[in-house]
């Protein structure tokens, strides 16, 4: 208890020291600015980065070299804050790493205050992150800005060669659907689990134990923020190479949903808690289209058609993997009868919470009787698709999400006939 405390002390006597050079420099004389903040810089840079094993910058000093940088009236002082954050993007990963590994249970040296810190810092890495992306990506969205875009902070960091950008990608889904498992049992079976989340198994503090689940919570959804970040920029980031806008300098990144899709396929015990997690529906619908699609088998003369053709849009080319009891059999041996249940499940949900004119973007190449009412015609498809199911097995047991989905599409098509 005591080398937890000391710890911590330390922790707060390095950030106060070290933002005491900004702020008690800077307060003195406004002429010594720019000389003060780039001491601050190369102290904040001596102590995190130059040790072997320098302690992470704090919320408040992050928070400070961001600041730096975008109120520079100096080259020196731009690229200096620049250098700095470049250097410190590895302390991201590692920062994911860290919240990864408690997640599986891995780190037991983490004191639960140590881990409220990382989910916190976490969080606001990841405000930063959004607050630069979205106005570039509108803007990109609106004038084709490519050149605003390319520079954002999350591009840069990304591109970076100190970031593993798949493991990135990795940590952030185990991470998604580890925290969904913690919440659920959380809510149905408060034994369970005590025993399989290590935040919860020490209630000695009461205000930390207070704290820890909604900032479990809240980490959760920070890390669907950053999926989904990543994702719009990989879909402007298509747009501008349609447009001719992109260079070699933009190099070349696997988009994020193909990884997601490949995780998916080597774990498909994570499809359902994902998918649970994971409520962005215009994003869950491309994803969970995308990745039945990949496992149609599709007749030879279509096997060189590209798969973002028109005829295959999101919706219209999921619901044709299920038109014959051929192309049902083969996407149920090689994903499995629960697994292509829980995609039929989500493909609804997300459906429902689109509005029609946006569902009609998905949909293409299909009769003027479809596009009117999509989420009828929708709920047809997904009844038959199970009855597909059905016949293909006779022995099939609809799981409880595949029963609530018949009922929902049934009821929907009760109320709009």
């Amino acid at each position: 208890m005591e080398k937890s405390i000391r710890r911590v002390t330390n922790y707060r006597g390095y950030e106060e020291n070290t933002l005491a050079i900004l702020e008690t420099f800077c307060a003195l004389d406004s002429s010594h600015v720019h000389d003060d903040r780039l001491a601050f810089l190369e102290a904040v840079r001596f102590s995190s980065i130059v040790p072997e094993n320098g302690t992470a910058p704090t919320c408040k000093m992050m928070e400070a070299i961001f600041e730096i940088m975008r109120d520079a009236k100096s080259l020196e002082l731009i690229l200096a804050s620049y250098r700095l954050l470049s250097e410190l993007e590895k302390s991201f990963q590692l920062l994911l790493e860290s919240l990864c590994e408690v997640a599986k249970g891995t780190k037991s040296s983490d004191t639960k205050l140590e881990f409220l810190t990382k989910m916190l810092l976490f969080q606001y890495l990841i405000d930063i992150l959004e607050g630069d992306f979205l106005p570039r990506n509108s803007s990109f969205l609106e004038n084709l800005n490519w050149t605003s875009l390319r520079d954002s902070l999350l591009n840069k960091l990304l591109g970076s060669r100190r970031l593993n950008y798949k493991n990135l990608v990795k940590d952030s889904l185990f991470i998604l659907c580890n925290q969904f498992h913690a919440h659920y049992l959380t809510n149905h079976d408060t034994g369970a689990a005590k025993s399989s989340s290590p935040t919860m198994c020490d209630n000695s503090d009461p205000a930390l134990a207070f704290c820890l689940p909604d900032a479990e919570k809240c980490t959760c959804k920070a890390v669907q923020r950053f999926l989904i970040m990543m994702m719009d920029l990989d879909s402007s980031r298509k747009k501008a190479g349609m447009q001719g806008l992109t260079t070699r300098v933009d190099g070349v990144r696997t988009p994020v949903i193909e990884l997601i899709m490949d995780e998916l396929s080597y774990h498909k015990d994570k499809i359902s808690p994902f998918l649970q997690a994971f409520d962005e529906p215009k994003l869950k619908l491309e994803i969970v289209s995308q990745y039945i699609q990949k496992y149609n088998v599709k007749p030879s003369t279509r096997k060189r058609k590209l798969i973002d053709s028109p005829d295959d849009a999101a919706i219209t080319g999921f619901l044709k993997c299920f038109l014959s009891s051929t192309s049902t059999k083969g996407i149920v041996r090689k994903v499995g009868s629960e697994a292509v249940q829980v995609l039929l499940a989500h493909l609804l949900q997300a459906s429902m919470s689109i509005p029609d004119e946006h569902l009609i973007e998905e949909i293409s190449g299909l009769e003027n009787d479809f596009r009117s009412s999509p989420l009828v015609n929708i709920c047809n498809s997904i009844i038959s698709a199970f009855t597909k199911l059905k016949e293909t097995d006779a022995h099939l047991e609809l799981l409880p999400i595949s029963k609530e989905a018949l009922f929902t599409a049934a009821t929907v098509l009760s109320t709009r006939s």
